[in-house]
């Protein structure tokens, strides 16, 4: 819904730059998908730094991660229009990898947090993406079965993730990740939120 992979990105250079780590803003993303506490790690394993500890790197990127997110962020092109249309044809929940206090910021500030049923982070579960933990959790909290749930992905990690859940899903990939073959697993894929019509989902559902 939201398009902060920019802003993560951003938050990840000034931070870890600050410390000594070389991401430059014109890397690709190494470690899209994984968790802010295993990112941390994983520049440390490579750069270790001396200073403010991993959980205090961990708390920083959080934070500017949401500054950036209430300063610059702005929602994907149909965002509004595709939250009008599932659900008109059955509750929302909110699945992600984002620790929750942050997922809550973020809804604040577009004013989206009434439009969910439930919210959920793989930070409460035993695995992250591409394990499909957050969205069967999802579903028990909506009493959905899981083959009746329809996911909206931006990552290759979520597609897999809701497949083995064996939900249908809907893939919007950035222009950067569109060939992963991981998005081909996905029932429909969309350049942008403004394509999703409402015949596609009453097909798939039944209306």
């Amino acid at each position: 819904m939201i398009d902060s992979e920019i802003l993560w990105h951003k938050a990840e250079v000034e931070i870890f730059g600050r410390l000594g780590v070389p991401i430059s803003s014109s890397d690709d993303r190494s470690t899209k998908g994984m968790f802010v506490a295993e990112v941390v790690e994983f520049w440390y394993a490579k750069f270790p730094w001396t200073g403010p500890s991993r959980e205090q790197v961990v708390t920083m990127l959080l934070a500017r991660v949401g500054d950036l997110v209430e300063e610059e962020g702005r929602l994907l092109p149909g965002a509004h229009r595709a939250l009008d249309l599932a659900g008109e044809r059955g509750p929302l929940a909110l699945a992600s990898s984002t620790p929750l206090e942050l997922i809550y910021r973020c809804l604040d500030n577009f004013d989206l947090r009434q439009r969910f049923a439930s919210v959920h982070s793989a930070e409460s579960e035993p695995y992250g993406k591409p394990h499909p933990g957050v969205f069967l959790s999802a579903a028990v909290s909506l009493d959905v079965a899981p083959n009746e749930c329809l996911v909206f992905e931006d990552s290759a990690a979520g597609v897999v993730a809701a497949k083995a859940g064996r939900m249908q899903v809907v893939a919007v990939p950035t222009r950067e990740d569109l060939e992963d073959p991981a998005f081909a697993l996905a029932e429909l894929v969309l350049t942008s939120l403004e394509e999703l019509t409402p015949g596609w989902l009453d097909e798939q559902f039944g209306r």
